[in-house]
């Protein structure tokens, strides 16, 4: 089982690999998170978005892990914009889990998915919604605080009038799609970049010149593409209900060459995500 963590700037731990639980609904959340705890996962992630932290919470409490082993993030919901829709979802969110705290919160978008990479772009609106972030921190709902989607942009917007910079910025990043610009300028401001569909939800599994990088080191598509995340310094959260995935996902005591690195940072991108297209993230419109 991989468990190599990293340092947020406050000085917590994150685990490197954790388990995503997209497109999950409560019962299969709960199960999940039962499955990936016994394997030996420690960090989950759940969204207001995605209807099922009461699931996870459930998953927690009967995984036999002890909570100060577990490391959980949510995320507030895109749509909730200012200090006091974000202030009452976090409230929501700890009832849901049915925790007394959240180890990392984040806000999921900068702007409404509705609205993804469009004109408008919020920024007093996410000003305020931070304030909000900042304030649970500040009163120990939350253990770390970030965001998600941000650009580098969106970023700046923050970091020009934090209290409390954000800790972590976590992306769309896989092999055929590393955006190394944003990525480079989140870790030159000590803002840890995780990946999310880091195995591209799934997409990338029939890409001819991975397979072949994933045959030369006798390793699955899926161990390929997580161990290329976790070598550009990414934490990753691949999302999957099956327990030999998340088994094989965990395998990652094995070392990509520098050149190796090189190639997979220049593969063919991906241009078609399919049944997945239509999500804002992967470039459709809702």
């Amino acid at each position: 089982m991989y468990n190599v963590t990293s340092k947020l700037t406050n000085g917590i731990e994150i685990p490197m690999l954790g388990l995503g639980t997209w497109l999950l609904d409560d019962q299969q959340a709960e199960q999940a998170v039962r499955e990936a705890v016994a394997i030996g996962y420690r960090h989950i992630d759940t969204a207001q978005a995605y209807g099922n932290e009461r699931g996870v919470g459930e998953g927690i409490r009967s995984g036999g892990a002890a909570r100060e082993e577990l490391f959980i993030t949510t995320k507030v919901a895109a749509e909730l914009k200012t200090y006091n829709e974000v202030t009452k979802s976090i409230d929501e969110s700890l009832a849901k889990l049915g925790l007394d705290y959240i180890d990392l919160l984040i806000i999921h978008s900068p702007q409404p998915w509705k609205e993804f990479r469009e004109e408008k772009r919020y920024f007093e609106e996410n000003k305020e919604a931070w304030r909000a972030l900042e304030s649970a921190y500040k009163a120990g709902k939350v253990k770390a605080i970030g965001v998600s989607n941000f650009l580098q942009d969106d970023l700046e917007n923050i970091l020009a009038g934090c209290e409390i910079k954000p800790m972590v910025n976590q992306i769309l990043a896989h092999v055929s799609n590393t955006p190394a610009e944003l990525i480079e300028f989140c870790q030159k401001n000590d803002i840890l970049v995780e990946a999310y569909s880091p195995i591209a939800h799934g997409a990338v599994l029939d890409h001819a010149e991975v397979k072949v990088m994933a045959e030369k080191y006798g390793v699955s598509v899926a161990q390929l593409c997580l161990r290329y995340g976790i070598q550009l310094g990414l934490a990753v959260i691949p999302k999957t209900a099956n327990p030999d995935h998340m088994r094989n996902n965990a395998e990652l005591d094995f070392v990509i060459s520098d050149a190796d690195m090189e190639t997979l940072k220049q593969a063919e991108p991906i241009r078609d995500y399919g049944e997945h297209s239509f999500f804002p993230v992967f470039g459709g419109k809702l």
